[in-house]
């Protein structure tokens, strides 16, 4: 079984992009969910896709199973999503020993910006870059499968410049 923790962030200004080391285009569809799991898919690049299991409660610590799927299934999973099906572009960023995901969103979430690094235990305290802004890790509003199941982008979207600090 695989387990994730990660600590998750808002992002202030841009200073992160000149150290990318990679992107990739994402379209992720929740097909199912509940209050300790969700089932995704998420089509990458138009190119390749995964299915993905994550069970448990806390946001910061779960289990997690990955499993690539061919591109037609994750295609037909998507148009059966629940809620909204995300958009966003993932840039990595290695910082300090660490690989910063830094995650912008398109359509409904237009303009949101967050930052993900994953941590080896949950008492990990990563060097933060200074173009990190708020801690966000827990706050359930910032979850990929409450912002597809319910719609945050108003309260998500509006305001962002003060709401990274």
């Amino acid at each position: 079984m695989a387990k994730e923790i990660e600590r998750k962030f808002l992002v202030k200004g841009d200073g992160w992009r000149s150290e990318v080391s990679s992107s990739s285009n994402f379209l992720q569809a929740y097909i199912a969910s509940g209050e300790d799991r969700s089932v995704r898919i998420r089509i990458m690049d138009d190119a390749r896709a995964r299915l993905t299991i994550k069970i448990g409660r806390k946001l910061i610590a779960r289990d997690e199973f990955e499993y690539d799927i061919p591109l037609s299934d994750a295609r037909e999973m998507a148009g059966n999503a629940v809620g909204i099906v995300l958009e966003k572009t993932r840039y990595e960023v290695e910082h300090e020993g660490y690989t910063w995901e830094v995650d912008v969103y398109d359509g409904t979430y237009k303009g949101l910006v967050v930052a993900e690094v994953e941590v080896e235990d949950e008492n990990a305290r990563p060097d933060i870059p200074d173009w990190i802004g708020r801690e966000i890790t827990g706050d359930r509003r910032y979850s990929n499968v409450v912002m597809a199941t319910e719609d945050l982008s108003r309260e998500l979207c509006h305001g962002l410049s003060s709401a990274a600090r």
